[in-house]
């Protein structure tokens, strides 16, 4: 494994099933989706059986606040000393180039190891690696009990890098003829087609690592994104999986005291994405309430006082036109789904850049007044729609972001509000595939 400390960057070594694995149960989507839809979990659980599967090394937070949480964590940990024991994980040195075929579009993508010695999730972060939205520090403890101590991980992290010229993943795919295949095959449940290929030629290493130093460049960063020489250079910017990331980053900080910086507890297998790929759209991420205590419209109504209208529209579609087409605008424009109708929101003098998080920082004090029982954060106006209507609940639609302006509104502004955008719709985030040994 070679280091790359400069960028933040090490060469792993993967585990992959090994050959005959069936790689259709074996792959399974990001733990932290579907959290309102425990049927997707439970179709997942028919397909895999007692199969060799990621499923059996996550915990899906559908689960989360079910009594067996404890069991959960023994059978994964359980589980990964099983696979690695039984040979059902082999070894691959290098870099993975990954391709991704859903829905019509095809993404690109290189997994990686970061150096979480470069990683700092606190707001206000200056680091080379940093999130993109506020990390929710009570989100972390079941994450950490399921990593700590554990011998393997397999990540569903994205992280973003800007990349306009398209110098550092592109020209591997250009390369492809010359890449060894390591898998190519079709994902459970519409979610599409995924390829993998080694990584292992030194020129295209050395390639991979010269175009993200050029991006690192203090001088070409700052004209870049017109900021002073003394502003710190931001390669790497979070895409899903902020808190997964951040929970390696904790367990890290707790035990490099006993470990030293020489331990593979360090590092954080990720897969790195160009914004600019041009099959990655940017999705807004919904709100959904459970089980309302008291008339949330009515309290914002109190809240924002003269800022506030609420009107009424004719259905679903109205209501996503009339907030897509205002997105960027002032008044912010918020869809409304309840199980009398949709409505939209207008706030004038918001309180925030973004309508997500003017609604957000109402929300969440209405939550922690006891407002609801529960909230969510959903991907897609069918979702939305679906929970927002039934009884007792109250679904917020909002508008999404330009990917493009990720990366200056994060350097000049810091984290965005949580939960602000997604990288395309539940059924496209990543799937576990590829393994790492972190102790």
């Amino acid at each position: 494994m070679k280091n790359y400390d400069h960028i933040g960057v090490q060469i792993p070594q993967v585990w992959l099933p090994r050959p005959g694995t069936d790689l259709h149960k074996w792959a399974v989507i990001a733990c932290d989706q579907f959290t309102s839809q425990p049927d997707y979990w439970q179709s997942v659980e028919e397909i895999v059986g007692n199969e060799p599967s990621t499923l059996h090394l996550i915990f899906p937070e559908v689960y989360l606040e079910q009594p067996d949480a404890e069991a959960r964590i023994e059978h994964i940990q359980a589980s990964t000393q099983h696979y690695l024991a039984q040979g059902l994980l082999v070894p691959q040195d290098g870099m993975v180039y990954v391709e991704r075929r859903v829905g019509g579009k095809l993404r690109r993508g290189l997994v990686l190891a970061l150096d979480l010695e470069c990683y700092d999730y606190n707001k206000g972060s200056q680091s080379l690696i940093r999130s993109t939205e506020g990390t929710i520090i009570e989100r972390l403890p079941p994450r950490i009990r399921i990593r700590q101590g554990a011998a393997l991980e397999s990540p569903h992290i994205l992280v973003l890098i800007d990349d306009p010229q398209r110098t550092v993943i592109e020209p591997l795919g250009a390369a492809k003829e010359r890449l060894a295949p390591l898998y190519n095959f079709e994902l459970m449940l519409d979610s599409g087609h995924l390829e993998g290929y080694a990584v292992s030629d030194p020129e295209l290493e050395a390639q991979v690592v010269r175009a993200l130093e050029a991006l690192a460049d203090p001088a070409t960063f700052a004209q870049k994104y017109g900021v002073g020489s003394d502003q710190s250079v931001l390669l790497f910017a979070m895409g899903d999986g902020n808190h997964s990331l951040a929970t390696a980053k904790a367990i890290w900080n707790r035990i490099k005291p006993q470990v030293g910086l020489d331990h593979p507890a360090r590092y954080a297998l990720v897969e790195i994405e160009n914004v600019h790929d041009e099959g990655l759209e940017f999705e807004p991420i919904h709100r959904v309430l459970f089980c309302l205590q008291r008339d949330v419209l009515a309290e914002m109504a109190a809240h924002f006082g003269a800022d506030y209208s609420y009107a009424p529209v004719a259905g679903k579609l109205e209501m996503t036109f009339k907030v897509d087409a205002a997105a960027g605008q002032v008044p912010q424009q918020i869809g409304v789904v309840t199980p009398d109708g949709f409505g939209v929101i207008s706030l004038a003098n918001p309180t925030a850049n973004l309508p997500v998080g003017t609604l957000q920082a109402f929300l969440d004090g209405f939550i922690k007044q006891g407002g609801a029982e529960k909230i969510d954060y959903v991907h897609g106006s069918e979702v939305v729609c679906q929970l927002g209507v039934q009884p007792g609940n109250v679904g917020f639609y909002v508008p999404g972001m330009e990917k493009g302006d990720l990366f200056k509104t994060v350097i000049l502004d810091g984290a965005l509000p949580r939960k602000t955008f997604s990288m395309g719709e539940a059924h496209e985030k990543r799937f576990y595939m590829e393994c790492r040994k972190i102790a």
